[in-house]
């Protein structure tokens, strides 16, 4: 098509063509001549020898005459003589391939004029060569002379050969021919394609600047090869190119600021067309929608879609012509939005959303107000234990030794959940201070998640729930810190089992791509709820006791996970809702030291 669409492709093609034509029908008539001559010369030849062979066997006796017979054949053809209906003779040859029976001869309706016509007939058959091999056909040219021999007045001789060894000359003649064609086809396209690029030599010089200047690239000039009316075409075209190379740098300098300073910006930015078509978007826009996409539980998302609450301030601010402020929820995240359009001249030829998460700002109001809470709250039950069953003792509530060392087992293990809770801060204040030490190390990926996996398969168990895992295993080593790693991954399965009902399923899955070993725990439990979400990684974080199925932890697990995900630079996600499970997505990105 590419070629077509050029003067040097139609003038080369169509000179191809015609000469093609041409030869075409030249060969197709040659062919047939050949074929057609070699035909009626094999039939002529074969009726003489059939004639001379009647006119043998009508002068001589038989024995001498059958042997003269015999001398004027040769190895491919075949001669059949009746005589009668009761007395013939077949031709000795040897390497005869194929015999026609005599019955064919005889009831041939064709053949029969030798017999009941008395004149010469010719005819072309298939006739299968083996018997056994029904489409094993080949053509065979029959002759059949009238015979009259003294004594039997209704004879015949037969004389046939296969027509393969005209035909294997047919197909010589064939191929060269073809030869001969293909030598001239040549022949044209290389003196068309010489004729057609020196008439168009100076249009193709300008048809490959013009792709050159496409691709960018300017500073390409045309030669000046004359004076005429293309001459006078290449300089306009160099100053195009010398105007063209000024107005893109000046064009490319502005989009480079601009998306410079949109990508850079913490606030997410959408441009809508006038029709509320999304033109542009930078990262944190990205994420927004990408939120919104999970929520409305969208697999194959329309990158065209928006919320309502964006689409309802767009509509807004085009019909009024005037900023409106706005706010939205999405998966527990808080998000203010002002929407502005923008002009053409005096008409609004779209708007612009600045999208601010103010999620952050909450969280911390809220974390001011929780944390001494949290702590309390946390310290106050071991410590009111501990107060009330120290307090048994001395009392001497207890009775037995038995009793005593049950409330000392109480008092001790309230003391190690007080441990535990203290010394979790302490690591998670060393952790957000920058003092966490990784230990990073090349690590057989599939091995250590089967590993991971197989400490929790008994209390999945037990708990009637199904433990699943997924590894692509692309990869087989990864660099990072096993044990670091463990222990968030013992924490998002422990926290999934703890929230599946029974007969759920908790599903771990790994694989990897250009960006590093992706990390996803996923379960069929309560979900979060949407209000929680922003919180699930703060300390204290622990679900309602709803949900807790009488076993609780110290709310700093996933604080703790989180950080250690950020110590190897990578990135800890959750998706949820409720009532329909819980996913907990890591990136552990490949330069992680």
């Amino acid at each position: 098509m590419m070629l077509w669409r050029s003067v040097v492709g139609k003038l080369w093609i169509t000179i191809l063509l015609l000469v093609s034509f041409v030869l075409f029908i030249l060969t197709i008539m040659l062919l047939e001549f050949f074929e057609n001559y070699h035909i009626n010369e094999t039939e002529k030849g074969l009726t003489d020898t059939a004639q001379k062979i009647a006119r043998i066997l009508e002068e001589h006796e038989k024995e001498i005459g059958l042997e003269i017979a015999w001398e004027l054949v040769d190895d491919f053809t075949k001669i059949v003589i009746i005589h009668n209906e009761n007395e013939y003779d077949y031709s000795p040859n040897k390497s005869q391939t194929f015999k026609l029976p005599l019955s064919y001869l005889t009831e041939d309706k064709d053949l029969q004029k030798v017999f009941t016509e008395k004149k010469t007939v010719q005819k072309i058959s298939p006739f299968s060569i083996k018997e056994e091999l029904d489409n094993d056909k080949t053509k065979i040219l029959i002759i059949g002379v009238p015979l009259q021999e003294s004594g039997n007045k209704n004879g015949a001789v037969f004389i046939y050969q296969s027509l393969e060894v005209m035909q294997e000359t047919t197909r010589t003649t064939t191929k060269f021919i073809f030869l001969a064609a293909g030598v001239a086809i040549i022949l044209t396209t290389i003196f068309a394609f010489f004729l057609s690029t020196r008439i168009t030599a100076p249009l193709r010089k300008m048809r490959e600047a013009a792709f050159e200047v496409a691709r960018g690239k300017f500073d390409t000039k045309i030669p000046l090869t004359s004076h005429d009316e293309i001459g006078e075409l290449a300089i306009a075209f160099n100053q195009m190119g010398k105007q063209l190379k000024f107005n893109m740098n000046a064009l490319s300098q502005e989009k480079e600021q601009f998306a410079s300073i949109l990508s850079g910006m913490a606030d997410g930015v959408i441009t809508f067309n006038r029709d509320g078509t999304i033109l542009i978007t930078n990262p944190p826009a990205d994420r927004f929608l990408h939120n919104w996409y999970y929520e409305q539980e969208e697999s194959n998302t329309d990158t065209a879609a928006v919320p309502s609450k964006v689409m309802e301030l767009f509509q807004q601010a085009v019909n009024t012509e005037k900023e409106q402020v706005g706010e939205i929820s999405i998966q527990g995240r808080f998000w203010v939005m002002i929407v502005s359009p923008l002009y053409d001249n005096k008409y609004i030829r779209g708007a612009v959303a600045v999208i601010r998460d103010m999620t952050e700002e909450r969280q911390l109001d809220k974390l001011r107000q929780d944390f001494i809470a949290n702590v309390s709250h946390e310290l106050r039950t071991p410590i009111s234990m501990m107060q009330g069953y120290s307090e048994a003792i001395v009392d001497d509530i207890a009775g037995t030794d038995d009793e005593k060392k049950e409330m000392a087992r109480v008092i001790y293990d309230e003391s190690l959940r007080m441990g535990r809770l203290v010394n979790e801060l302490l690591d998670l204040a060393r952790m957000e201070a920058g003092h966490i030490q990784l230990t990073i190390e090349e690590v057989e990926v599939q091995s250590y998640f089967q590993k991971v996996i197989r400490k929790f398969q008994g209390l999945a168990k037990e708990k009637g729930i199904i433990l699943e895992q997924e590894l692509e295993g692309t990869e087989s080593w990864f660099k990072f810190d096993p044990d670091r790693l463990d222990q968030v991954l013992t924490n998002l399965i422990d926290n999934a089992i703890r929230h599946t009902p029974e007969k759920g399923f908790v599903k771990v899955s790994e694989r990897m791509d250009e960006r590093g070993l992706i990390i996803e725990v996923k379960d069929s439990g309560s979900g979060i709820p949407e209000e929680d979400l922003p919180f699930v990684f703060e300390r204290f974080y622990k679900a309602d006791k709803a949900r807790t199925r009488g076993r609780s932890g110290t709310g700093l697990g996933l604080a703790i996970a989180k950080n250690i995900v950020n110590a190897h630079k990578g990135q800890i996600t959750v998706q949820s809702k409720l009532g329909q499970g819980t996913t907990f997505s890591i990136l552990i990105p490949r330069k992680n030291e």
